[in-house]
């Protein structure tokens, strides 16, 4: 089956493109998209890995599923267009890039003043970071919509490529579903940080002050990589 991807995913995970789950899953997207709302646009859905080649990558960080509200999702995790409102789990995670890379959380106005003024991670995608939903579409309005049609097997397939085919690379599994498909990683070639979701529901029981992001950047300097500039 002929995917339009980045080519050294292409070249990667050609395999599995070829398998019987993968055309079920191609037939089912398609008549989603003929019959409703589906984001992201169709040109966004490999959006990350064209973002992010396979031998650039340097960090994953791992979703869910996309944003399901209009002119939310742009084929990278956690990340909205530019001119939308920053959503709730992405200010989270500003808020703990801050105060772990920028000394302690004194207030929230303090470090609301320096968190980056939109929700495009474009930036940290092309400096190595793979913004990897676990399902990469969804029904307008209706989170979980396309889950358990064959995209996470897909996305099981990505991790345990990289698993296997690169080494020294850092895993941020946040939540428990995100935490499941670390069960694909090799935790002797690569570094795993878990932490819960960043969702205000759960930010405070441990996503606040879990530091992946310094620990991240240690871990990649350590290993001659050049680390992410995540501000």
């Amino acid at each position: 089956m002929n995917v339009k991807i980045e080519p050294s995913w292409a070249e990667h995970l050609q395999s599995e493109f070829e398998k019987a789950y993968f055309a079920k899953l191609t037939a089912f997207v398609k008549k989603e998209y003929k019959d409703g709302k589906v984001y992201p646009a169709p040109k966004n859905i490999f959006r990350a890995f064209d973002l992010c080649p396979f031998e650039k990558v340097k960090v994953v960080i791992l979703g869910q599923d996309p944003y399901h509200g209009e002119r939310q999702a742009n084929g990278l995790a956690f990340a909205v267009n530019e001119t939308e409102p920053v959503p709730p789990s992405l200010q989270n995670i500003y808020k703990e890039i801050e105060s772990d890379l920028c000394g302690s959380l004194a207030s929230t106005a303090t470090v609301d003043a320096k968190l980056p003024q939109n929700g495009d991670l474009s930036r940290w995608a092309k400096q190595g970071v793979l913004l990897l939903n676990a399902t990469l579409t969804v029904r307008a309005h209706q989170a979980g919509s396309h889950q358990g049609q064959g995209w996470e097997l897909f996305t099981d397939a990505v991790i345990r490529a990289l698993s296997e085919e690169r080494a020294g690379l850092v895993f941020m599994l946040w939540g428990n579903y995100a935490k499941a498909k670390g069960a694909h990683i090799d935790r002797s070639k690569h570094l795993v940080l878990e932490a819960p979701h960043p969702s205000p529901f759960s930010a405070a029981s441990g996503f606040f002050g879990c530091k992946h992001f310094s620990k991240a950047n240690e871990y990649l300097v350590s290993h001659n990589e050049t680390p992410i500039d995540w501000l």
